[in-house]
């Protein structure tokens, strides 16, 4: 039969057939996920995860119980059990791995150990995975030093994640109720903030990148006399990754006056869409064109931005226009005729650090 589908009710002349082999069934059953044990890690210690292991009697590995997915297979181990680890050369060493081994020809899973090869720099042997034969899990690879040194184990095998939940709305609020390590969506339903993948993991919830379109926000100057016209301020920005941001600001003074900085203050700046992170001043590059050489400035600034860190404030310099040794300024206006573009990454403050 040139076309063939299963598993059915009942086998049927179109190709249609009820019983399946266990070749068929692998090639169906890798279709349903790749190899994992069966265990979602939302937070435990390592001692309560499966197939733990630890060195015992010198030269052999005890695996606890677990249980797991292999090559579409499901293995289970309902008690401990001890492999061995072969000697090594006086000279050479060696790592092995412990796999779940699935034997097509056997019919069967076990625990079994594919012994590496030894090398003064010795590397991790492959898995071998191949559909109708032989298909390996690796749980441990098992560090065995020159002249039967002592052994140290290091985890290799794969875990589910809780599985990912979307919402219309109100994903912060509703993602605390889910396991930890899961993954959300918000779909923003209410138009209320774009549509996001967040993470809520051990640091608490956060969102780590807007799926749509940018948003928009309306930057504030910062300590200056008065605030620009609101069509004058424009700002759009994104979450790119967990508590990471990009953003650009257009800010133009259209007016026959300079939006100057206020007393008291010796630099002018503007609003981030969020608060930078507190640990650290972070530094962005803009420029400024003043075509009139309004304010007694260049035509064109290169302009320096710094975070006022845990603040949503970001504070703007340019280089002394008549003195470059004397280094930055502080820009001290919006001058009139001006626009200022800037546009960069920051490191934002969700988490609450």
């Amino acid at each position: 039969m040139a076309q063939n589908s299963y598993p059915f009710d009942s086998s049927n002349p179109e190709g249609g057939t009820a019983v399946v082999s266990q070749t068929q069934w692998q090639d169906m059953a890798s279709q349903w996920g790749g190899d994992r044990i069966d265990y979602r890690l939302t937070g435990p210690e390592p001692t309560d995860l499966p197939f733990s292991a630890s060195v015992v009697n010198g030269r052999q590995v005890r695996v606890s119980s677990g249980a797991a997915w292999v090559g579409g297979f499901y293995y289970r181990s309902t008690s401990s059990v001890v492999l061995d680890i072969e000697a090594t050369s006086a000279s050479k060493g060696r790592k092995d791995l412990i796999v779940v081994r699935l034997d097509m020809s056997k019919s069967a899973a076990v625990l079994a150990v594919l012994k590496g090869v030894e090398a003064s720099s010795p590397a991790e042997p492959r898995p071998t995975q191949v559909r109708g034969g032989v298909w390996e899990m690796p749980l441990w690879v098992v560090d065995a030093p020159a002249a039967s040194g002592a052994l140290t184990v290091l985890r290799r095998g794969p875990f589910s994640m809780p599985a990912p939940v979307a919402y219309p709305w109100g994903a912060a609020d509703s993602a605390a109720l889910v396991p930890r390590n899961s993954m959300s969506f918000d779909l923003d339903g209410n138009s209320d903030g774009g549509q996001t993948e967040a993470f809520y993991g051990h640091d608490g919830y956060v969102i780590t990148r807007h799926l749509g379109n940018s948003q928009t926000y309306t930057p504030s100057t910062a300590n200056t006399t008065f605030q620009l016209p609101d069509a004058d301020r424009i700002g759009r920005w994104r979450w790119i990754a967990p508590n990471t941001f990009w953003f650009q600001v257009t800010i133009r003074n259209g007016l026959d006056q300079g939006c100057n900085v206020k007393n008291g203050e010796w630099r002018v700046g503007l609003s981030l869409p969020r608060r930078s992170n507190p640990k650290g001043i972070q530094t962005l590059h803009g420029y400024m064109s003043n075509p009139g050489l309004s304010g007694l400035l260049p035509n064109m600034l290169s302009i320096t931005a710094t975070t006022e860190p845990g603040t949503s404030t970001l504070l703007l310099h340019t280089p002394n226009h008549k003195t470059p040794a004397e280094g930055l300024d502080g820009l001290k206006s919006f001058p009139a005729k001006s626009a200022l573009s800037i546009s960069g990454v920051i490191e934002a403050n969700e988490l609450k650090e």
